[in-house]
């Protein structure tokens, strides 16, 4: 029989499905940055025949969400590449670093519309061409609230954090555009700073959409997870035959795949070989059962019994 205090641990690699998730994280971006890209053309055509700041923000908006499909596609890429010694835990925080770009991308455009709004509020100009204005207010809700739709759900079900950020970028870019409708419709009926105020309002929701997209990112840059994850895989765990105490369980986000690190106590009048076996049935479990999990780390360690545990 095997040593029954010797320590074992068992590593289990990702499973199939975080290459699933990867695929499916790919497809939707590039998606939104279609639908994204014509959005912002079609608003840009009308910005240089209309004159209008508050297009003119909402289309800096939509071409600053676009243009986040860039470090997000790259960010996927590296995450399909294999460990290397130099590299043993792959490229998957490339997806982290991409939020933080999405982030930056946001601030700048929050700056560039603010300013364009304030001058145009000093100094102000009629747009011409309200139809049309009108016109690419709706069509960009429109656009903005599929992507947002579509983003944050994909996101959610593959446990981005970034893409789950743009998809809240977007559905702020589909409530912006409905301020340009709103300031179409004030400037028909002869209030002259309408499209600057709205503008300035525009660039207000950029603002709030940078805290929130900033919080998410930060949270899972310092390896933030949340209370529930980790009483999950202690209760999936401890429901295993043969674990008799679920120890220092952790987990924690590499872009979009979750990897956990516990400690189990055993009998200690087992052998080693049917401790790792255990190990193994808590790994099943635990891909089983906890959403987006692609990782485990299983420490086995014998269960010491007290005096109070022999009576």
């Amino acid at each position: 029989m095997s040593d029954p205090h010797r320590h074992a641990h068992a590593h289990f690699g990702p499973g199939d499905g975080a290459h699933s998730a990867t695929g499916h994280g790919v497809r939707a971006t590039w998606i939104s940055l279609g639908v994204l890209g014509a959005t912002a053309l079609i608003q840009l055509a009308i910005v240089t025949v209309s004159g209008s700041v508050a297009l003119l923000a909402d289309t800096i908006h939509n071409v600053t969400d676009a243009l986040t499909a860039v470090p997000l596609l790259i960010a996927f890429r590296l995450g399909r590449r294999p460990p290397s010694p130099r590299y043993p835990y792959g490229l998957h925080r490339a997806e982290d670093l991409a939020g933080v770009a999405i982030v930056l991308m946001i601030l700048a455009s929050a700056v560039f519309a603010g300013l364009e709004a304030f001058d145009r509020l000093v100094d102000p100009v009629v747009p011409d061409r309200l139809g049309l204005v009108l016109g690419a207010g709706i069509a960009g809700f429109v656009g903005n609230e599929a992507v947002a739709l579509y983003r944050i759900r994909v996101g959610r079900r593959i446990g981005s954090a970034a893409m789950v950020a743009d998809g809240l970028h977007a559905r702020t870019d589909g409530l912006t555009s409905l301020g340009v409708v709103v300031s179409a419709l004030a400037t028909l009926v002869g209030i002259d700073r309408a499209d600057a105020a709205v503008g300035l309002a525009i660039t207000l929701v950029i603002a709030w959409t940078l805290v929130r997209a900033a919080r998410t990112v930060l949270h899972r840059i310092l390896d933030g997870t949340d209370e529930e994850t980790i009483a999950l895989i202690e209760e999936v765990t401890a429901s295993v035959a043969g674990v008799e105490h679920v120890t220092n369980a952790r987990a924690r986000w590499t872009g979009h795949r979750l990897r956990a690190d516990l400690g189990i106590d055993v009998d200690p009048g087992i052998s080693v070989e049917r401790g790792h076996d255990i190990a193994e049935r808590v790994r099943a479990a635990l891909l089983t059962q906890v959403p987006r999990l692609s990782d485990a780390t299983v420490h086995v360690d014998p269960h010491e019994h007290g005096p109070h545990d022999a009576a």
